[in-house]
């Protein structure tokens, strides 16, 4: 009897396991995340874009939320090279430095938004998730005219309930695909390793406006990425609205 009933619960595991591989064949690429014995699939944020055979593109992007003295120099080096990029800010530091936000999007940058607190998004109500929000969306219309488009959750923590709030916010939840981990004081050298090597068209960079590095890791980075034929582009210049799908590691495909 036991060896029966062992050999059952093989059977109807195994049939569940078709099953499973069924819905994920019929899901495809336009699934957010893998489908299993009959959970629905997850939700997740855009980690990169599959541009295709198109111009070489990638987005790098500068989170503030401690400190804002290398803000400026940041700007300068990217001007010299000719590169636009995107901050995530937080609302306490916009609260702190009013003069660099408005510097930021008047030379060019787009600006999202990384919460007014830097908390741990998941685990806030559904209403304190909506106030963090559009707390910064409002503080950085109020000093730009320009309402942020994308958010990006603090630690990268995030489920199904903040990107469907930020989603009913007529917003996008974006992450990055390189993270150039400036913030554990890395050397300059240390930085391009991780970023310049790695990169490929489509890659969303992380870096912090105020580590220790940043300013002596940019040129070499940004000089890495030209000499590979990379155009630096803003969010919103990589980030597909329409006519996409979105594989389980969050890289958006075109629709055929």
């Amino acid at each position: 009897m036991f060896i029966t009933l062992k050999r059952k619960s093989i059977v109807a595991f195994a049939a569940l396991a078709i099953v499973g591989l069924v819905l994920m064949s019929a899901l495809g690429a336009s699934s957010a995340a893998a489908v299993f014995f009959g959970k629905t699939p997850r939700k997740i944020p855009v980690y990169g874009v599959d541009t295709g055979d198109g111009e070489k593109v990638i987005a790098l992007t500068f989170d503030a939320a401690w400190g804002a003295d290398k803000t400026q120099g940041i700007l300068d080096i990217m001007a010299k090279f000719e590169a636009k990029g995107t901050f995530f800010l937080v609302g306490f530091w916009l609260d702190k430095y009013a003069d660099e936000t408005k510097a930021i999007a008047d030379a060019g940058f787009e600006i999202g938004n990384h919460s007014r607190n830097h908390l741990n998004m998941p685990k806030l109500s559904d209403g304190e998730i909506r106030a963090e929000i559009e707390y910064v969306n409002e503080k950085v219309e109020e000093l730009t005219g320009k309402r942020p488009t994308y958010f990006r959750a603090p630690f990268g923590d995030y489920n199904d309930r903040l990107v469907s709030a930020v989603e009913g916010l007529g917003m996008v939840e974006v992450q990055w695909s390189i993270d150039s981990l400036d913030w554990k004081g890395l050397s300059a050298k240390q930085i391009y390793e991780r970023v310049v090597p790695k990169a490929k068209s489509g890659d969303i960079v992380l870096f912090h406006n105020n580590s220790d590095h940043v300013l002596d890791a940019l040129p070499m980075v940004l000089t890495g990425l030209k000499a590979q034929g990379f155009k630096f582009v803003t969010m919103s210049e990589l980030v597909l609205t329409e006519g996409y799908s979105v594989d389980n590691n969050g890289i958006q495909h075109r629709a055929a």
